[in-house]
């Protein structure tokens, strides 16, 4: 499924590695970025804050938590999850021995 992605370790200072890999193709606003990712199994991205762009995150495979302003949002595949402009997210992933694939697409606020 990936083609060139860029491995990330301790992604904001979580544990593990990430794969993360911008898709190609024609976006219109207010779309900014279509990020293809997978954390490691057992993996952790640390918490950050949606600084330029809202986001959703697809689940594709596997299982993981995400927090966002701390609250747990358990997500499996074809479960989406919004996080506003300005909220803050952590992903823990749910198992120890699979990854967790998901999609975020990013959209800039008018």
């Amino acid at each position: 499924m990936f083609r060139r992605p860029e491995r990330r370790e301790a992604l904001f200072g979580g544990e593990g590695s990430v794969l993360v890999e911008a898709l190609e193709g024609g976006l219109c606003e207010p779309f900014s970025a279509v990020l293809l990712c997978e954390l490691a199994p057992g993996g952790r991205v640390g918490e950050h804050l949606q600084q330029a762009d809202a986001e959703l995150i697809l689940g594709l495979a596997g299982e993981a938590v995400l927090y966002v302003q701390e609250r747990p949002h358990p997500v499996t595949p074809g479960r989406v999850v919004a996080l506003p402009l300005g909220s803050r997210l952590a992903i823990d992933n749910a198992s120890t021995e699979h990854p967790f694939r998901y999609l975020i697409v990013k959209a800039r606020p008018r």
